[in-house]
């Protein structure tokens, strides 16, 4: 008796654990909306930046470690706002599917799109990638979020502004 006890102990010990989850912890967790917000965060960092980057340029006097700090910055948001793109939404939220399924293929190149425009980002200081960014996170948020988290965003969005 004592030994079977033992070796179904031992087997529960050592039986590997199935967990069903989609993200890396399954914590239960999700800050969908607020993620979005960081995004819009980073792009409006990103631009104050680049315009920085180019009036600290143009100053006949200029100011190399403003210029470098920035640089620095700028960088530093991109990475972050490619994390946030490839770590959140790529690895742990979009659900594989197949090809015909157009949701899919649409929040899959949205979210390949924005990581393109944050590397060229910190490539250069066209803040054409920065509007543009601006314009995938909303293209994205339509594909992805139902009509009333949509517009919880908006709402959220209009009540910074005023």
């Amino acid at each position: 008796m004592r030994r079977a006890l033992s070796a179904a102990l031992l087997l529960v010990l050592l039986a590997p654990a199935t967990v069903r989850a989609h993200c890396e912890i399954p914590c239960g967790i999700y800050g969908d909306a607020m993620r979005i917000e960081m995004l819009r965060e980073h792009v409006t960092t990103i631009e104050k930046a680049m315009n920085q980057i180019d009036a600290l340029t143009a100053e006949g006097d200029k100011n190399y470690n403003q210029i470098v700090r920035w640089i620095t910055n700028k960088e530093q948001h991109a990475v972050e706002f490619q994390h946030i793109v490839s770590q959140y939404f790529l690895h742990q939220r979009i659900k594989p599917a197949g090809a015909d399924d157009s949701d899919y293929v649409k929040q899959l190149t949205l979210l390949h799109e924005m990581l393109v425009h944050a590397m060229k980002s910190k490539q250069t200081t066209e803040t054409a990638h920065t509007e543009k960014l601006d314009e995938l996170i909303s293209e994205f948020s339509a594909a992805y979020f139902g009509p009333e988290e949509l517009e919880h965003l908006r709402d959220h969005r209009l009540g910074e502004s005023e």
